[in-house]
Parts: C-alpha cells; structure tokens; sequence
C-alpha cells in the first residue's frame, strides 16, 4: 500500500491551523476584511511567509492580460489562499479559486470560509501545464 503525499502539506497544514486559530478567536459573524486582517497577524505570528493582497498577472493563450486579480495571500511563494465570511460556499467560489490557478503559475489554491459555525476549506490543485 502507498501512501502518497499532499502537494504542500506542510505549508497546507500550518496555514489551515493558522485559519483554525482565527477562527475559534474571532467566531462566526465578522466581515472578511477582519478575518483577513487577523489571519495576517496570526501568519506573522507563526512565521509563515506571505504577500497580503498580492497584484496577480492573468494570461490568456500564453499572452500577458492587462487584467489582474489581487489574491488574497500568497504563502510560501507557492499558494494562493482565497478567504470567504460567507454562510456556506458555493460552486461560484470554488470556481474562483479554479480560475485564478488555472491563470497562473501557482500550483495550490486553498480556499477558506470564516462564515459557518466550524471552519471549512478546500484545497485545489493546479494541473493545467504551463
């Protein structure tokens, strides 16, 4: 029987206790922008390495778009993490996240929700070849 690793799982599983932290601190009922801002400081607390709200360049066809989208942190260089405050995700969010890694070079999306009484995430992986 093999076992066969995560992509990232140790990063993954630092910032998932970092977001479980936030979350058990704060509960349920704040906007994103606070989970955001707590979850910087919780990250910075564990020295993990992030951008904030890092400029992401898009490309269409191999070509550069003047279009971009902000991520809302980008850890370790190598995950874009997408936070939601909603009461449940829907189909749409997670095809945000798919999108913005189809788009770019990162190769995992986590994407978060602080908005349900325990908090849920996903984790995407980018298997579009570059």
């Amino acid at each position: 029987m093999s076992t066969q690793k995560l992509l990232f799982e140790q990063e993954t599983y630092s910032i998932i206790g970092a977001c479980m932290t936030v979350h058990r601190k704060l509960g349920v009922g704040f906007l994103e922008s606070v989970y955001s801002e707590a979850l910087a400081k919780e990250l910075e607390k564990r020295k993990i390495p992030f951008v904030k709200e890092k400029k992401i360049e898009l490309f269409y066809d191999g070509q550069k778009m003047i279009k971009y989208f902000k991520a809302d942190f980008v850890c370790f260089d190598s995950l874009i993490i997408e936070i939601k405050s909603k009461s449940c995700l829907l189909k749409i969010d997670e095809q945000q996240t798919i999108n913005y890694l189809k788009a770019t070079k990162y190769q995992l999306g986590l994407l978060v929700n602080f908005g349900e009484s325990s908090l849920k995430y996903k984790r995407f992986v980018n298997t579009v070849k570059k």
